[in-house]
């Protein structure tokens, strides 16, 4: 098994920045993906951005493309979403997860997931 813990999410006004951070107890060989979701009172979980373990290719949601930014630590234990020119609608649970496989838009897709880290931004 491996163990997830988001950190980072807090109370940001409009137009402020956060990062998020995710770590890892361990990464198998097996996985190969870490992503991150969102979602907002009374709605689906949404995918935010994805990338490799290999550190490289990385994908976006159209919402947040040219704003959000995904990176992993040298380590590569930990993944990053650094978030820039939050907007209220950006306001949700924020959920790390890994998969078995390359990057997907996908919730059904990955196999672990934390518990999520609160993410408020006010107008």
């Amino acid at each position: 098994q491996v163990q997830l813990v988001e950190s980072g999410g807090g109370l940001v006004q409009a137009g402020g920045s956060l990062r998020l951070s995710c770590a890892a107890s361990r990464r198998p060989c097996t996985i190969y993906a870490m992503g991150w979701f969102r979602q907002a009172p009374g709605k689906e979980r949404e995918f935010v951005a994805a990338i490799n373990w290999n550190g490289g290719n990385t994908i976006y949601a159209n919402s947040v493309k040219g704003r959000f930014t995904i990176s992993l630590d040298n380590a590569k234990t930990t993944v990053y979403l650094q978030m820039n020119s939050l907007k209220p609608e950006d306001t949700a649970v924020y959920y790390c997860a890994a998969r078995r496989g390359a990057g997907s838009y996908y919730s059904i897709d990955y196999d672990y997931w934390g518990q999520g880290t609160q993410v408020t931004v006010s107008s």
